[in-house]
């Protein structure tokens, strides 16, 4: 769920152009999956530089390609998960992004 302040970018036609086009560009896999030579539907157009109040409207970080990544579930929320630094063994994500033991 987008933040209160970035609504109105992420319901623009800029960015859903810019997303669906990225999500072409890549053939619509997930692209750290894709390293590890497994081939997944990426799901979200990510982000690498995170989207604050402050950067929310400079096109050169919300719109730029190199500034993003297309990702699965999973690799998603495992990016966005990583910032607690909450590591267990127990669990992982499966192929919908969920959490299930191991």
């Amino acid at each position: 769920m987008a933040r209160e302040f970035a609504k109105k970018f992420y319901n623009s036609k800029q960015w859903k152009k810019c997303r669906e086009a990225y999500k072409q560009s890549v053939n619509g896999l997930c692209e750290r999956c894709l390293k590890n030579g497994k081939y997944v539907v990426g799901d979200e157009v990510h982000h690498k530089e995170y989207l604050t109040p402050d950067n929310i409207n400079d096109p050169y970080i919300t719109l730029n390609w190199n500034k993003l990544e297309l990702l699965c579930q999973s690799c998603h929320s495992k990016e966005h998960m990583s910032k607690y630094d909450v590591v267990r063994e127990d669990v992982m994500f499966d192929s919908n992004g969920d959490l299930i033991r191991k």
